[in-house]
């Protein structure tokens, strides 16, 4: 890599407020809010809207669409295709 070209890549905090759930990982983003860590250091932090506590599909919480729902109810309300 060239020197002086690329962002400072250190340690940060991501935070999902919603889940109150948070982790530490290398990053180029910064922030600066800090916080304390578990191991006593001062980290920056980014809160984020949603992570891997909060969203649907790693919940387990997700929906599964009723597709062939929509179909019927669309051909009863236009008719089949092949009605003509």
């Amino acid at each position: 890599m060239k020197p002086g070209i690329h962002p400072a890549y250190g340690p940060v905090v991501f935070r999902d407020r919603a889940a109150g759930f948070a982790f530490l990982t290398r990053s180029t983003a910064t922030s600066e809010k800090t916080v304390e860590w578990e191991d006593g250091n001062t980290y920056p932090v980014i809160d984020v809207e949603i992570s891997s506590a909060s969203h649907p599909f790693y919940t387990g919480t997700a929906r599964v669409l009723d597709t062939a729902g929509r179909v019927e109810r669309f051909e009863r309300r236009y008719g089949a295709r092949g009605a003509r």
